[in-house]
């Protein structure tokens, strides 16, 4: 709703929502499946928060109060890159999205590219979907 507003999210705004993805992944992997999520991850913590939750513990207590071992989430985070002329002139065109243009700005002040020893690749939104796709899978092989 925010957004909708254009008003930038905050920390206090993003934790929640990145603890509740953190949670799905970790659900997920621990059935076996693979699993692709698409987000803006812009800080380094929230990337951390997604891998490890928000107080990083690998243990979780059941009911009963016996800790149980999580699934490890193992995150291969793909960093688009692009100018802010050409992001910004994608986001011109799109309609009924729920981010204003007038956002990007703030999206980029926050931004913290990964880095080592992050799992990461970085790949320009100047290729085409299809070369984006097949980077991708070929470093997940």
């Amino acid at each position: 709703m925010k957004m909708g507003k254009g008003i930038p999210l905050n920390d206090q705004d993003r934790i929640p929502w990145l603890c509740n993805l953190h949670d799905i992944l970790q659900r997920d992997v621990a059935s076996g499946q693979h699993v692709i999520l698409a987000c803006s991850a812009l800080k380094k913590v929230y990337r951390d928060i997604l891998i490890q939750g928000k107080d990083g513990a690998p243990l979780k207590c059941d009911e009963s109060g016996k800790e149980e071992k999580l699934a490890e989430v193992k995150l291969l985070v793909v960093h688009l890159t692009g100018s802010f002329e050409v992001i910004s002139g994608r986001l011109l065109k799109r309609k009924g999205h729920f981010m204003s243009p007038e956002l990007l700005q703030s999206q980029f002040d926050t931004l913290e590219p990964p880095s080592a020893p992050e799992n990461f690749i970085q790949i320009s939104v100047d290729k085409n979907l299809s070369e984006i796709i097949a980077t991708i899978i070929e470093t997940l092989k």
